[in-house]
C-alpha cells in the first residue's frame, strides 16, 4: 500500500485511481449517505494536479461543504510525526452555503489514509457544528 500511495499521490500516477475506484464507489453507494471528501490545499492541488481522494471516488457526487482554511500554509500530513498530527490545528472551514445538504443527516467523510484519525475528526467537528446527525469515516488504508 505504501508503494501504491507513493506512486499514486506523490508521483502523480492518476491512472492508479482505477485500482480501487469500483470497490470504493460500490461501498459508498451502498451507504446511501451524503459523501464529503477531504479537500487538499490549493498548493498541493496545483503541485499534484488532482485531489487523490476525489480520484478514488470518481463516480460519486460528493457534497462540497469543506475547504482548507485560506492562507494557512502547513506541512503535509505525510511530513508530520504522530505527535504533530494529533496536535494539529483545524485545517478546514465549512462552506456555509452547503450546510443544508448535511443538516440532520448521516455523513460519510472519505479520506485516502487513516493514520491518527485527526483529519477525519477535524472534518467531523465542523460537520457536527453544521448540524450533521452522525459522521462516519471511510478510508482506503489504515
Amino acid at each position: 500500500m505504501r508503494a501504491y500511495m507513493k506512486q499514486y499521490k506523490f508521483l502523480g500516477d492518476y491512472r492508479l485511481r482505477n485500482v480501487f475506484n469500483r470497490l470504493i464507489v460500490s461501498e459508498l453507494k451502498a451507504m446511501r449517505c451524503p459523501i464529503v471528501v477531504i479537500p487538499v490545499n490549493e498548493s498541493t492541488l496545483q503541485e499534484r494536479g488532482f485531489n487523490q481522494v476525489l480520484g478514488l471516488c470518481e463516480g460519486i457526487q460528493p457534497v462540497n461543504c469543506l475547504r482548507t482554511r485560506q492562507g494557512k500554509k502547513e506541512s503535509r500530513q505525510s511530513e508530520k510525526n504522530r505527535s504533530q498530527r494529533l496536535n494539529a490545528d483545524q485545517p478546514f472551514e465549512l462552506i456555509d452555503h452547503e450546510s443544508e445538504l448535511i443538516r440532520q443527516k448521516t455523513i460519510v467523510v472519505v479520506d485516502d489514509v487513516y493514520t491518527t484519525g485527526t483529519t477525519i475528526r477535524h472534518a467531523a467537528g465542523l460537520l457536527y457544528r453544521a448540524g450533521a446527525r452522525c459522521v462516519k469515516g471511510f478510508t482506503l488504508a489504515r
